[in-house]
């Protein structure tokens, strides 16, 4: 129970730490990124690697709550975890160049910015599915299949909440703010 508590816990602080960046967005809203000055958009960048930061140490928490390892295991476990996170910070930032790109040009979106925005979107989405699969059978060869289960359930619902968070933030294609 008191297990359960920690999670739902730390979920939650992940997710009001999505709120900042809603309220931190709703405040953009007035202005379209386009008329961003350059200090803007360098403060924006800071923000965006703070929140990346903090939702990766809250990510470490929630997934070594939910694990479960003895210290066996985790001593495996980790190392593991540690190089998928930065093969997967390396590829998120694929993901935000291309919602950055998007954000400049949704206000004037053709039919080949929005056909390469979607190809973009696909190709990270397919990265990452790939990535998932060859971390899924790292943790699996160390520490077995119910494991590599585990852990694979508890960051797709971590990436299923960001996801969430991110795409519910993003203005629809030709409408605008």
């Amino acid at each position: 129970m008191k297990k359960c508590i920690a999670v739902c816990l730390l979920v939650l602080s992940v997710l009001l730490n999505f709120g900042i960046l809603t309220q931190s967005q709703e405040s953009q809203k007035q202005t379209p990124p386009r008329a961003m000055t350059d200090t803007q958009q360098k403060n924006l960048q800071e923000y965006i690697e703070l929140l990346r930061s903090n939702v990766r140490q809250q990510k470490d928490e929630i997934m070594g709550a939910v694990m479960a390892l003895n210290v066996d295991q985790a001593a495996k476990f980790w190392p593991i975890y540690e190089e998928y996170d930065a093969e997967l910070t390396k590829l998120n930032n694929l993901r935000v160049a291309n919602i950055q790109e998007y954000a400049r040009n949704y206000d004037q979106m053709t039919d080949a910015k929005a056909d390469e925005s979607v190809e973009n979107a696909f190709n990270y989405r397919k990265q990452r599915s790939e990535l998932l699969e060859k971390y899924y059978g790292r943790v699996k060869a160390s520490l077995g299949s119910i494991e590599a289960a585990r852990f694979l359930q508890i960051e797709d619902q971590l990436l299923a909440i960001i996801d969430l968070q991110i795409t519910s933030n993003l203005p629809i294609v030709g409408q605008g703010y």
